[in-house]
Parts: structure tokens; C-alpha cells; sequence
């Protein structure tokens, strides 16, 4: 789905669910109510294939105004401090943004879907009691600063799962010393899913069965390992049971990883999603 903004991603379910008449839908990743862009749907029994997704980065397109601070770090939230910054240089604070990249620890925002004890951060502090949480390992994979027109900065990035582009901007703006806010934020690709083929929430039921963004299971999977199986073994897995590790497709070796989740198809079909053990592949979720 190309997620429109002020919608929240549960919302997006909802509208999925009703346009394809069932229940069994679930999203990949939430994306904020004032974002836009590619939000991956589980529809059916491929629920269960959900959390996987979580494996894959994630790319955004961002501006961030810096010299204003916001409660929330992004253009919805309440300000909390502005400064001035017209005698910032643009070379400086392009070299600031490039210097996100790397691993580093990330304090989530207050408003943000951690839990704390029990509930959603985001309505404690929407109560007034802002939790303060602890930092979490992130990764910027790549990021590039398209345009440096004070006190707009427009950059791309690319992140691991977990972190918060609404994070980075406010990290940003305190390493200058200013503050600053997101103010509009599209992820454009999730893996190898692009923005481009998704769909509007109005179209989803038009698309469902068809080309327009949907994919059978082994296709929505063609970023995992894959292990090509025959009906005895595809029997194996589906009653549970564990069958030879066999010849892993070349991603294996592009990777240059041995760990992780494996896709075990016959055909066109998915049949397991499986880990391997020594010799053996052993089924984790089976779907045929």
C-alpha cells in the first residue's frame, strides 16, 4: 500500500481488511499518520510470515527544519524550543547529517509504539508522563543530503528496523546546537519493495488476485534464502519434520551468511520458512 498521510497505519489494515473482506491482514512496519509511502500488508495464512520483514532496511525521503524542536520531533508535535539559524554554514551541517551513518545507539522518542510497562509510550506522553527510554542499537545504512536551504534540509536515508528518521533529525539538530523537527517523511522502498508498485488504500480491492502490487508468498520472499524442495520433502515439512540442509540458492554466498531464515518452495509455492541446523532444515512456519 502507498500509505496517504494522516492515516495510521492500524487504520490502513482496517481499510484493507474491509476492501478485501477478511481479517487476517497485518503490516510489516509502521509508518507515522503524517507519513506517506510503501507499507507492506500480510494478508491470510502469510501473516505468520510477518515479523521476517523485519530483517529488511528501509528507505525514506526526508526534510527536517532545523532551529525548532518539537515534543514529538516531527511538524505535529508541540514546539519546545526554536533558535536561530541563519549564521549556520550548509557544508557543516551536510557534513553533520552524513555523520549519522554507522551503528550507534538510539533513544527512541517519547511519542513513539515502545512499550512501557504494558502500554504505548505515546499515550503516556500524551498524558503528560513522557517515559524516557532506553537507547537501542541502529544502523544508517546510507544517507545522502539532496538540498541544504536553511532552515530546510531535504535527505535520503537508509536504516535498519527500529530506527526513528524522526530520531536522527532531532540528533541532528542538537549536535548543531539549534534543534530541529522532521517535516515530511515517504519511505520509498522496504528491501526490495519499491513505492512505485504499491497501491492507494481506495485501489486495493481492484488489485487483490492481479498484478498491482500483490505477490504470492515465494514471490514476497525472493529477498530470503531459498531452498528448491520435491513432494516428499514439501510432505516432510509440512507434518513438522526436518529434511536435508540440500543446496541453498547463490544468495547464501552473496550474502555471506549461513544464519537466518530460508524459504522452502516447490514450484511456485511456498511450503515452509525454515532455519538450518548442522545438516538439517528444520521447518519453523509451514503455509502449503
Amino acid at each position: 500500500m502507498d500509505k496517504p498521510e494522516g492515516m495510521t497505519s492500524h487504520e490502513a489494515v482496517i481499510v484493507a481488511r474491509r476492501a478485501l473482506g477478511t481479517r487476517r491482514i497485518g503490516h510489516t512496519g509502521t509508518l507515522d499518520p503524517f507519513a506517506t509511502g510503501l507499507l507492506l500488508l500480510c494478508v491470510g495464512r502469510f501473516t505468520r510470515a510477518a515479523e521476517y520483514f523485519h530483517l529488511l532496511p528501509k528507505t525514506y525521503d526526508a526534510e527536517m527544519r532545523l532551529g525548532v524542536e518539537t515534543d514529538t520531533h516531527d511538524r505535529t508535535g508541540r514546539v519546545t524550543g526554536e533558535v536561530e539559524v541563519a549564521g549556520l554554514d550548509g557544508e557543516h551541517v551536510a557534513r553533520v547529517v552524513h555523520d549519522l551513518r554507522g551503528e550507534s545507539l538510539q533513544r527512541p522518542p517519547a511519542f513513539s509504539a515502545k512499550r512501557v510497562r504494558g502500554r504505548r509510550a505515546h499515550r503516556e506522553a500524551r498524558v503528560g508522563r513522557p517515559p524516557v527510554l532506553d537507547p537501542v542499537p541502529i544502523a544508517v545504512h546510507r544517507v545522502s543530503v539532496e538540498a541544504v536551504e536553511l532552515p530546510l534540509v531535504r535527505f535520503s536515508v537508509t536504516v535498519s528496523t527500529g530506527t526513528y528518521v524522526r530520531g536522527l533529525a532531532r540528533d541532528v539538530g542538537r549536535t548543531l546546537g539549534c534543534g530541529a523537527h522532521l517535516t515530511s517523511l515517504r519511505r520509498t522502498e522496504i528491501g526490495p519493495f519499491l513505492v512505485g508498485a504499491a497501491r492507494p488504500p481506495e485501489d486495493l480491492a481492484a488489485g487483490h488476485g492481479g498484478d498491482g502490487g500483490w505477490l504470492r508468498p515465494a514471490e514476497a520472499l525472493v529477498w530470503m534464502r531459498r531452498r528448491v524442495v520435491v513432494a516428499a520433502e514439501a510432505e516432510a515439512l509440512r507434518n513438522g519434520r526436518a529434511v536435508p540442509r540440500g543446496r541453498l540458492t547463490p544468495l547464501e554466498e552473496a550474502s555471506g551468511s549461513d544464519s537466518g531464515p530460508i524459504a522452502a518452495v516447490m514450484g511456485d509455492r511456498l511450503v515452509a520458512i525454515a532455519t538450518a541446523v548442522d545438516a538439517e532444515l528444520r521447518p519453523r512456519k509451514v503455509f502449503d
